[in-house]
């Protein structure tokens, strides 16, 4: 249910960059086995640091990446998931996804090079990212030999406009939630969650965001994952899950 993003991630040298390698690695082994990352982030620098990190895990991750609007022509989308997955140094990857909604290029035609990729083994599962209901729909319905997996987009205690119509089209087409930024790029709200609610739980803040971020069943959540520390506190932020009073609790302490 918690993963790790790479956001950000890929840019850097010497000590912080081995840090976030370290991160990533740890992560594995505490099981968040979820890795995002796109071509964008770091322009691919953040694929080449996570395919290095993930070296000798292969076999342990669920790998995903991002395939950027403008690259959503039919041969684009081909090369460019070959790049991907040759700074990803690796033989696929397990969900490719579009990273925003293109206005320029018909999905129909994007879908149809996604559908090839599935089909000549250089990826498993389709997803999207930033999608709303609508485009979802037509996204779904843009692959007969295919199902859409996933949409990922934002999603915390303090941005919640999913809620409406989104998360739950998404729960009963059975397309997992991807949430991304779900500690709100670490503007954590801490003078507004209950302490004794994190006394209850024995959890941070960030721990708390998580558990209740990943309560809905369609939800993932993918935290960034630079820091080893926080990569650890990340994933016990599961290892209890708050009540449906709690949870419920929360939601309205947070509601606009």
């Amino acid at each position: 249910m918690v993963g790790m993003g790479t956001y950000a991630i890929g840019n850097s040298t010497g000590e912080q960059r081995a840090n976030e390698i370290k991160a990533i690695q740890r992560g594995i082994e505490l099981g968040m086995r979820l890795i995002d990352t796109a071509e964008v982030y770091g322009h691919g620098r953040s694929e080449t640091l996570v395919g290095e990190a993930i070296r000798d895990y292969r076999e342990d991750v669920f790998l995903a990446t991002k395939l950027s609007p403008e690259h959503f022509g039919y041969d684009d989308v081909i090369k460019s998931c070959e790049a991907s997955i040759q700074r990803l140094g690796v033989k696929f990857v397990d969900l490719y996804q579009l990273h925003w909604p293109s206005e320029r290029i018909p999905i129909q035609e994007t879908m149809r090079a996604m559908e090839e990729l599935v089909a000549t083994g250089k990826t498993r599962y389709v997803g999207v990212s930033n999608f709303n209901v609508e485009q979802t729909m037509q996204a779904q319905e843009s692959l007969p030999k295919s199902e859409l997996v996933s949409n990922q987009v934002r999603y915390s205690i303090t941005s919640r406009s999913i809620e409406a119509e989104l998360l739950p089209f998404c729960g009963k087409e059975k397309i997992a939630v991807i949430a991304y930024s779900p500690l709100d790029t670490g503007n954590i709200p801490i003078s507004r969650i209950p302490k004794e609610m994190l006394d209850k739980y024995g959890m941070t803040p960030a721990q708390l965001m998580l558990n209740w971020v990943t309560y809905p069943e369609p939800v993932v959540a993918i935290p960034k994952a630079g820091r080893v520390s926080h990569v650890e506190e990340n994933a016990a932020a599961i290892d209890a899950r708050i009540s449906e009073a709690d949870y419920r609790a929360l939601s309205k302490r947070f509601e606009k």
